[in-house]
């Protein structure tokens, strides 16, 4: 049985899968230092394979752990290049949020420091794409938003709790109608 959202997360059809004790053995391990620091490593390039081998159906995360993988792509700030990067979204009040967390590392993600300078996105599941713009959470945001990311990945907060010296930053994405590059944006 599938736990269900609603808003973005159904136009893109996104799914949190039900979790079975091996998912739930996956995400503890994930959760650990030793786990973070490998998985930062070797997660994102072996969801990248995933995704190519199953036609953009799934990704690692996704089928090891049961967290479903969506892929942002941003403007880089100092390049101007499009970067993707492979996040879990949230469900957040009938839209999508995003998690600054870097698997509780000491650096802010590079996508975190791409939103601020520009908030247009792309951000792309199972071959569906939809333009959003992300706005930054407050801080009372921020802890629903990791209130509602406890059930499908406990992880969260334990990365939040080896976070030092940089603040936890969290995004809510919202269908930009105009398109996320100032371009009406197609169809889906």
């Amino acid at each position: 049985m599938e736990r269900r959202t609603v808003g973005l997360a159904d136009d893109l059809g996104y799914r949190f899968p039900a979790l079975g004790p091996a998912r739930r053995a996956v995400q503890r391990l994930a959760s650990t230092v030793p786990g973070a620091r490998v998985l930062a490593r070797i997660l994102p390039p072996l969801d990248t394979l995933t995704q190519r081998l199953t036609g953009d159906r799934h990704a690692l995360a996704e089928l090891l752990g049961g967290l479903p993988v969506v892929d942002v792509t941003t403007r880089g700030r100092r390049t101007g290049i499009l970067r993707t990067t492979h996040l879990t979204a949230i469900p957040h009040d009938g839209t999508l949020a995003l998690l600054g967390t870097n698997f509780g590392g000491s650096s802010t993600p590079a996508w975190v420091h791409n939103l601020e300078a520009d908030p247009s996105a792309t951000i792309a599941y199972r071959g569906r794409s939809i333009e959003v713009r992300a706005r930054p959470a407050g801080p009372a945001e921020l802890e629903t938003i990791l209130e509602r990311a406890e059930p499908l990945y406990g992880g969260y907060r334990k990365y939040r709790q080896r976070i030092t010296g940089r603040r936890l930053r969290a995004f809510v994405l919202e269908p930009d109608d105009l398109g996320a590059r100032g371009q009406a944006a197609p169809a889906t």
